[in-house]
């Protein structure tokens, strides 16, 4: 499925907080953490890495959770102050990106990921496409699956 045009707007279950996404994602992955997993109430949560800047709050308020991931890391939870939907994270050692939860756009039928992290801890009955970039645990850089997203829509 080819890219949209962006931006391509977003936001909450309440509609009290509304984003905009003004460029492309640098890509997309399922993460099949345990903290994912207990989080998303799901096998995997998907993740969007995007830079910061292009990640635009335009209404609501919103909460934050600061957590310890598995990799142990330090990562803030961004949701909706009202009704809690988790919207994107801040990875505390990058600050020049946001993690996007996907689904929270208005249209995310384009959204399709290219790779898995942390498979070591997915569910015994997902399948995992060895086609795709795939990790056991925390990749030492999400560099091979931006290259993936990059390749796929034509942005090599």
């Amino acid at each position: 499925m080819p890219l949209p045009k962006f931006p391509q707007q977003g936001g909450c279950h309440c509609g009290a907080v509304r984003y905009e996404l003004t460029a492309p994602p640098l890509g997309v992955y399922n993460c099949h953490c345990t903290d994912c997993q207990k989080m998303s109430g799901a096998a995997y949560a998907m993740s969007m890495p995007v830079r910061t800047e292009t990640l635009v709050q335009l209404s609501g308020e919103v909460s934050i959770f600061e957590k310890v991931a598995d990799s142990g890391r330090r990562v803030q939870m961004v949701s909706c102050a009202k009704c809690g939907t988790r919207m994107w994270n801040v990875p505390l050692s990058s600050p020049e990106m946001r993690t996007l939860r996907p689904g929270t756009l208005d249209d995310f039928s384009w959204v399709e990921p290219v790779g898995n992290i942390w498979t070591k801890s997915r569910m015994p009955w997902i399948e995992i496409d060895a086609a795709l970039v795939n990790y056991e645990g925390q990749p030492p850089s999400r560099e091979p699956l931006y290259a993936a997203w990059s390749a796929k829509h034509g942005e090599a």
